[in-house]
């Protein structure tokens, strides 16, 4: 019943630490800073000011780099979940 119970944990504390990298990584009403040459105009977005939905925001916020404690707390939390239902 505890190797559930730890599994079961593991697995809910990596999706919540990989949903808090994402909030952690800025507001997304701001748009991502863009490094402009000298001689480029600063880029356009869709609608002046802040917005929700900028041009150019990245999926940084998705890579590996970032997630990873939390995909090794899921991926340990399945197998202890799977071991207690596999004899």
């Amino acid at each position: 019943m505890a190797v559930i119970l730890i599994g079961a944990l593991l697995t809910v504390a990596g999706i919540v630490y990989m949903a808090g990298a994402v909030l952690r990584h800025g507001r997304l009403s701001d748009p991502a800073p863009v490094p402009a040459a000298p001689d480029r105009p600063t880029p356009n977005l869709a609608t002046p000011g802040p917005t929700l939905e900028p041009r150019r925001r990245g999926l940084g916020f998705l890579g590996l780099s970032q997630n990873w404690p939390g995909l090794l707390m899921m991926g340990v939390g399945i197998i202890l979940l799977l071991s207690a239902v596999i004899p």
